[in-house]
């Protein structure tokens, strides 16, 4: 059953994936023309990560002298969601223009990193900047996961085993953080309610903190099981 249910979600991801490809092949294309390189957008993309973390840091550290700006943090999450499409746009522009290299896959891998490290980081200074010392404990512990997720992959990969199992990959934490960001800060602008739409990012955090490490263990176990 949950075999099926594995399967049933990588095809319906896959068939996804190849509908945004459809979508954005002449967007590549046109970047190709120009001479925007994949290193270069993957570089774009970066850049764009951080604006959205310095919008949420800044959002965060006005908040302690003037409240909150709900809308800092619609406008992160709108950053993320749209910067993060550049690590799809590297990797198409490299198959379609011919330019994949082994630099290429390591620079974007290691910018990714970067990517969560400044968002994330960004939530967890939200987080305390509000006193929310346990949120912000949560998404230190999100952090670490998504990190040990990544690297059990690439050093299981450097020993000779493929090993991609478990829930909340790099595109799964980019929407989780992104959509409750998003959701946050319009729930904060449209006010009228008791509830604090941090809440949103705080259970968002949670759940990342649970499946990113329960990944990396599982992630373990296999390479046990595959690792003399």
């Amino acid at each position: 059953m949950i075999d099926s249910i594995k399967k049933s979600a990588k095809s319906a991801r896959d068939s996804l994936q190849q509908g945004i490809y459809v979508v954005i092949n002449p967007f590549v294309r046109l970047l190709l023309q120009i001479g925007i390189t994949p290193n270069i957008i993957t570089f774009i993309g970066f850049l764009g990560n951080l604006a959205a973390a310095i919008v949420i840091g800044w959002g965060a550290y006005c908040s302690q002298k003037e409240g909150l700006d709900w809308s800092l943090l619609t406008w992160g999450g709108g950053l993320i969601i749209g910067f993060s499409l550049f690590d799809m746009l590297d990797g198409q522009a490299a198959r379609l223009g011919g330019l994949s290299s082994t630099f290429g896959a390591f620079f974007d891998s290691v910018l990714d990193r970067y990517c969560e490290f400044v968002t994330v980081g960004a939530v967890a200074y939200l987080f305390l900047s509000q006193g929310w010392d346990i949120a912000a404990l949560l998404t230190f512990l999100a952090l670490m996961g998504s990190l040990l997720v990544s690297y059990t992959r690439a050093r299981g990969e450097g020993l000779g085993v493929v090993c991609k199992i478990g829930f909340m990959q790099r595109p799964e934490r980019v929407v989780v953080t992104a959509l409750s960001l998003l959701a946050s800060g319009i729930c904060g602008q449209a006010g009228g309610s008791s509830f604090n739409p941090l809440w949103i990012v705080a259970i968002a955090m949670g759940v990342m903190a649970v499946f990113t490490n329960l990944t990396a263990i599982a992630r373990i176990q296999y390479m046990k099981k595959h690792l003399v």
